[in-house]
């Protein structure tokens, strides 16, 4: 068998150790914890608060775009330190590329400021 098979065969054997502990605890956790289900216990709440209503409601996109855009400006900002730690090595390259990034990114946050998505209702 060659060094390059043997490399991925050592990754196997490890992937299915892996697989096998995990299993082995949960199973292990199954067989001795302690199941005593009452009615208190099976009642569905929410944040401490007995529910009100159906379980099933609509809420609006605009929340779930106003997390996307979070997260994408989450993203700039992971993007943007390493790059002024570096900023030397780049040079006049690395600031244009970064110039480029930042508008494209300030016309997305304009586009959905003129579209009303960031007023939070």
């Amino acid at each position: 068998m060659s060094d390059f098979l043997r490399s991925y065969l050592s990754v196997a054997f490890l992937a299915a150790a892996a697989m096998a502990l995990v299993g082995g605890t949960l199973g292990l956790s199954r067989l001795i914890r302690p199941k005593r289900p009452t009615i208190e216990k099976l009642t569905v709440y929410e944040s401490g608060v007995d529910p009100v209503g159906t379980g099933w409601s609509q809420s609006q996109i605009r929340y779930y775009i106003f997390a996307l855009l979070f997260v994408m400006f989450d993203v700039e900002a992971v993007f943007l330190f390493p790059w002024a730690l570096r900023l030397e090595a780049f040079g006049a390259f690395g600031l244009v590329e970064m110039g480029v990034f930042v508008v494209i990114l300030l016309v997305g946050l304009f586009y959905a400021w003129r579209k009303g998505v960031l007023r939070w209702v």
